[in-house]
């Protein structure tokens, strides 16, 4: 099941729609009932209230209005480093820093 601060791609009648982080997930008064509380990444965000199941936040298909929906979890890349790259950021010198370049508008 997805908890909070996770990222999950919304399915709209089976197509991807929409990336959401969950902000919230708070027991609602049916048992195994939830309400989720999404922030959905779109410009200008929006935040939303969903009433769900747990299975439904674990990726189980739904319906709202006779549409199909889905909350799928996104998988988190993990940045790796090769023992080279971590070596150079060692030997930075303290005191040097890199040049600052000022924007010119034309």
């Amino acid at each position: 099941m997805s908890g909070e601060n996770d990222v999950v791609l919304i399915y709209f009648e089976d197509n991807p729609a929409v990336f959401a982080r969950i902000e919230a997930i708070e027991p609602d008064i049916k048992k195994d009932w939830y309400h989720v509380t999404l922030l959905l990444l779109t410009i200008p965000t929006q935040t939303v209230t969903w009433i769900l199941r747990d299975t439904y936040i674990g990726g189980s298909p739904f319906t709202m209005e006779g549409k199909p929906v889905r909350l799928e979890p996104v998988e988190r890349d993990k940045v790796r480093i090769n023992q080279e790259d971590r070596s150079k950021l060692k030997k930075k010198k303290p005191g040097k820093t890199g040049a600052v370049i000022p924007l010119k508008k034309k």
